[in-house]
């Protein structure tokens, strides 16, 4: 577990030629026993002590808690928007909050993904991994950030939102949804239709269209928007097709598909298109063109939990 707090402390995460830089990090002492079941036992009340180990007292009135997804880098990059999003205003101290990662789960979650994925490397797969299991190891985690003392819970992960409701159901905080996040600011934008007289239409590629778009595009039409996914020619014959270049490491490969996939989105007049996934997230350069064209969930995300969280903070 890892709890953010008001100290400036520079922690640098290096993969490949990338640097993440962090300045609102505290890794804590132990205060919990992990027996070797796995499952997590605190004290009686499951909550944090009146001090916190070491005397060190969350502040609770606007702690944040994060469920960590299928990838690290992916939940790294979500800690890091969350910190600079809350230290724009400088007003603000931040937002601090607790991050409980489990590398099973990541792995469960992964292994599901892929083994879900229609017709990767021509067979309609089924997943070997029940994901019953992974809905009840997901609410474990947010039951232990709500006894921490959390005021609002988050999942920076795109395949763990396919199992938002049962995992979100009988919290006793707020529990953001990342696809309604996405959906609000776009509302907000007030967008017009590239072509006269035609809706507004937003695209959404995931590499696994089944699991994912369809919390997006549920959303999205919530708020009014015209969803435009790839066509099946487009799965088969870019998306597939790249999952298994990733598979590879042909990353050169894999981005080309990526890119081809992105093209035939705006082919079809869509103002924009989210990236749901983050194989597509990862493996594009930062400073691509098409990329900049695109929306990160994760971007909306920490935004509504920066304003969720200073609003309750202000109470």
């Amino acid at each position: 577990m890892v709890v953010g707090c008001k100290i400036r402390q520079r922690i640098e995460v290096i993969r490949g030629t990338r640097t993440l830089r962090y300045h609102q990090v505290l890794a804590m002492a132990p205060f919990s026993i992990v027996p070797k079941s796995g499952n997590m036992v605190t004290n009686s009340t499951n909550r944090l002590p009146p001090d916190g180990p070491g005397g060190f007292r969350p502040a609770r009135s606007s702690l944040v808690g994060i469920i960590g997804g299928v990838s690290v880098d992916s939940t790294l990059r979500f800690v890091k928007k969350l910190t600079e999003c809350g230290l724009k205003d400088e007003e603000e101290d931040g937002v601090p909050f607790v991050m409980c990662c489990d590398p099973l789960l990541s792995k469960n979650i992964s292994s599901y993904e892929r083994s879900s994925i229609p017709f990767l490397s021509g067979k309609c797969r089924t997943p070997q991994t029940d994901d019953r299991s992974i809905v009840e190891r997901l609410k474990r985690k947010r039951v232990f950030l709500e006894g921490s003392g959390v005021q609002c819970v988050v999942m920076p992960c795109h395949i763990a939102h396919s199992w938002y409701d049962h995992v979100a159901d009988g919290s006793s905080v707020a529990f953001l949804h990342m696809g309604e996040c996405v959906a609000k600011e776009l509302k907000e934008a007030k967008l017009r239709p590239l072509e006269a007289g035609s809706p507004l239409r937003i695209g959404v590629l995931a590499t696994n269209t089944d699991l994912t778009a369809g919390f997006y595009q549920q959303k999205l039409q919530a708020e009014g928007f015209e969803v435009v996914l790839p066509d099946k020619a487009t799965i088969e014959h870019t998306i597939i097709p790249a999952v298994e270049a990733l598979g590879r490491k042909d990353i050169e490969g894999a981005q080309n598909l990526f890119r081809i996939a992105l093209q035939v989105l705006f082919v079809r007049a869509v103002n924009t298109v989210i990236i749901a996934s983050d194989d597509i997230r990862e493996v594009l350069p930062v400073d691509d063109p098409l990329l900049k064209k695109c929306i990160d969930p994760l971007d909306a995300l920490a935004r509504s939990t920066v304003r969720y969280a200073q609003s309750v903070g202000k109470m």
